[in-house]
């Protein structure tokens, strides 16, 4: 094997077990951070955050992976969010995976696949967030984050996305 191509593949799968390591670490600790300091920190969409820096550091089966664990095991661990969300969050990250690949194979951007993907997954959220709450199986609010810090996030996301894309294309233009 050549040992670049192997330097290369050491430092993907290291980045990728990091990535691992701290989503389930600030899941976990999140809770208590958020009640140390009185900021709400799940506001800031934590578990997307790392599916998002899966998704664009790692590979789709670790993007799959800490879309379907992060809020089982926050759950699990925190009792935060209540059952239903938790899963209504899993596919909802699940569905932002498989649109982010689904996009970038049909040759879309990577910053606007990212974008779509987000929004279309958030949608459904909310569909089944809505069915949910309408069904008396959970009992919030509709929008619990407000839309204007779920919109700044989405953009960010999608702005870092343009960013690696750009710095990747840079880096292949120069070889």
């Amino acid at each position: 094997m050549d040992y670049t191509l192997n330097r290369s593949y050491i430092r993907k799968n290291i980045f990728t077990y990091l990535i691992d390591i701290v989503a389930v670490f600030c899941v976990y600790l999140l809770p208590t951070f958020s009640h140390l300091t009185g900021v709400p920190f799940y506001l800031f969409e934590p578990m997307r955050i790392f599916v998002i820096l899966a998704l664009l550091h790692s590979n789709k089966m670790n993007a799959y992976l800490l879309a379907f664990t992060l809020p089982v095991f926050s759950f699990a661990i925190a009792s935060h969010p209540v059952f239903l969300k938790s899963i209504i969050i899993s596919v909802e990250l699940i569905i932002n995976v498989f649109l982010y690949h689904q996009f970038i194979n049909r040759k879309i951007s990577g910053h606007l696949s990212i974008l779509l993907s987000i929004i279309i997954s958030k949608l459904v959220y909310y569909v089944l967030k809505y069915i949910m709450i309408s069904a008396l199986l959970i009992h919030t609010e509709l929008f619990s984050t407000p839309i204007y810090l779920q919109v700044i996030s989405t953009f960010i996301f999608s702005i870092y996305a343009y960013i690696i894309f750009k710095i990747r294309k840079s880096k292949i233009d120069e070889s």
